[in-house]
């Protein structure tokens, strides 16, 4: 866990009644009213665009932020690709959203180096750029990023792999893509720990899903003809997990190869207790979500602004069967 990550609340209200605004060829009915909280009675809208609005982790991000929004008195706009997570998908929403009157972005950029003009575009705007999750390739613009954390993520995953297979076999890696900057992270963190002190665990080339569990689904399959005797699977994000899950009930290697998952939707932790699943890596969506509002309307309005973190790294909770009684409370809201 690291020792210098920041949790920050900052206590912000403002009074307003708004009403919900549609984009214009949206695929999303994800925006938000607002009618509490207490302040200026100064109206302030926002957009969140998340990475992909049907995945449970941004869905529990989503949750969080209509409440924050109800309590500070923010006009949110929450607008995402249904079951995409590219920048293709992506950039429809983040354009259309920059045609509005903005306070504040808060954006999941699907790809570091893609969704990098949308955050100078949006400065030159004068609007406010906050990251949450994945970032972009230069974050000299941003008011923050708010992120688990993701290098310590992949090494408590290799810790406990190393743990559940005793120390020794083939280890399959399956990612969302190579620039996907949370997977990159998580990855780098896994294999750093392999090299430096599980050096049993032989770790075969990285996949990439690109979020897609039947890709997922595909290369595990594949990668069990070629390695029968594959020990563990690393899932770096949900969706792989998902499919990854498929896979070995399809080949009835369920408790035989050890499968570790980043993320804790209702459906992993269920797959944990069949035993599927043999530990999962939870994050902590809900207050990246809250802590990125409250950022956005200190900057928009000023009040707390001196509060505001460049960077906020939130810890990552491990769940097994040994500890699920007390990280229970770590499965993500849907």
């Amino acid at each position: 866990m690291n020792t210098s990550s920041k949790r920050v609340s900052l206590g912000v209200g403002v009074g307003i009644l708004t009403s919900a605004l549609v984009l214009a060829g949206c695929a999303s009915d994800g925006d938000a009213q607002s009618d509490g909280g207490e302040g200026t009675g100064e109206e302030i809208t926002v957009a969140f665009i998340p990475g992909i609005a049907s995945d449970p982790f941004f869905r529990a991000m989503e949750i969080a932020a209509k409440e924050e929004a109800e309590e500070l008195g923010i006009r949110l706009i929450w607008q995402g690709a249904a079951d995409q997570y590219s920048p293709q998908s992506q950039l429809p929403f983040v354009d259309a959203a920059l045609t509005e009157d903005l306070d504040a972005l808060v954006l999941v950029p699907t790809d570091a180096d893609a969704l990098q003009p949308s955050v100078t575009k949006a400065t030159a705007q004068g609007i406010p750029v906050i990251t949450v999750d994945t970032t972009v390739s230069d974050r000299s613009d941003l008011v923050s990023h708010i992120t688990g954390d993701n290098h310590d993520g992949g090494e408590r995953a290799a810790e406990e792999m190393n743990a559940q297979t005793g120390g020794s076999g083939k280890i399959l890696v399956i990612s969302a893509s190579p620039t996907n900057t949370t997977g990159t992270q998580r990855v780098e963190g896994f294999q750093s720990a392999l090299a430096d002190e599980y050096e049993g665990l032989e770790l075969l080339p990285v996949q990439y899903a690109y979020s897609q569990p039947s890709e997922a689904t595909t290369i595990l399959n594949t990668t069990l003809l070629e390695s029968p005797d594959l020990a563990g699977v690393f899932a770096v994000d949900g969706t792989s997990c998902t499919g990854a899950v498929a896979a070995l009930n399809n080949s009835n290697k369920v408790g035989e190869v050890k499968l570790i998952c980043y993320d804790a939707y209702a459906a992993q932790v269920e797959e944990l207790e069949a035993g599927a699943i043999s530990a999962l890596i939870a994050q902590d969506p809900a207050q990246e979500a809250r802590l990125a509002l409250r950022f956005a309307y200190a900057k928009a309005t000023g009040e707390g602004e001196d509060e505001i973190e460049e960077e906020v790294v939130i810890p990552n909770v491990v769940m097994n069967l040994d500890n699920l009684d007390e990280t229970r409370s770590y499965q993500y809201a849907e």
